[in-house]
């Protein structure tokens, strides 16, 4: 499953399992790395699944939420428990998985570091020196930091980790004053270029459907979808914190 490996690619600071499923915790940088990941058999009913979701989460501090394939039988099982489209998480409930191949081409100017710079890690946690969390899930597993310099300034940055064949692109940002000028392209082509000698084949992203942008460019490069999934999340009172 393609998701799998996506979340290979995108290490939260603690996972847990029930069953198949598996439940992360991240202090809350990213739905992706703060969720369960309902994939397979959990093992176990699945209002006892959801209940488990629900105590890990209360146990951690996050909102109880699944991650679940869109237009799946399991979206209307959880539907009936009482589960209802996460749409609070307003930059990606809903989500585009797409696969294409790897980029090449001019790379104006981009290169991939083995460290990530001050500036990388601006422009895609939103701090020169963030906390543990972003540090750990964007630093965690065969990652290339990519960044574009003008005049000096980060213009841009994008995370490429891989994980077996495969090239996951994450955190692609420009600087608004920087944009059209090519460097997401550009970035995009040297990411592909790393990940070539690191042995990947294919390159794999997960974008928010309201996207429009950044999915306008991965299809410009080639990139289809393969499937969407969805994040839901307990309906008032169907996930309550049990009494310590």
């Amino acid at each position: 499953m393609l998701e799998l490996t996506c979340s290979r690619a995108w290490t939260p600071l603690l996972e847990s399992r029930i069953g198949d499923w598996r439940l992360r915790w991240a202090d809350g940088f990213t739905a992706r790395a703060n969720s369960a990941l309902a994939i397979g058999d959990p093992g176990k009913p699945l209002p006892d699944a959801l209940r488990a979701v629900c105590d890990f989460a209360h146990d951690h501090a996050i909102p109880p939420v699944v991650q679940v394939i869109q237009d799946t039988s399991l979206e209307d099982a959880i539907a009936a428990c009482g589960w209802v489209h996460y749409v609070e998480h307003r930059p990606a409930h809903e989500v585009r998985v797409l696969t294409g191949p790897l980029s090449r081409g001019t790379s104006a100017g981009a290169v991939v570091l083995d460290e990530p710079t001050s500036g990388w890690w601006e422009m895609t946690a939103g701090g020169a020196d963030p906390a543990e969390a972003p540090r750990h899930v964007l630093g965690t597993g065969k990652v290339g930091f990519g960044v574009v310099e003008v005049d000096g300034v980060t213009a841009g940055a994008v995370r490429g980790a891989v994980v077996d064949e495969w090239l996951h692109i994450a955190r692609l940002e420009v600087r608004p004053e920087f944009r059209r000028r090519g460097l997401a392209r550009g970035m995009m082509n040297a990411a592909g270029g790393w990940a070539a000698a690191q042995g990947a084949t294919g390159v794999v992203l997960q974008v928010a459907v309201a996207n429009s942008g950044a999915l306008k460019l991965y299809e410009s490069l080639g990139c289809t979808e393969h499937h969407r999934y969805r994040y839901w999340a307990p309906a008032p009172g169907a996930c309550e914190d049990r009494p310590s």
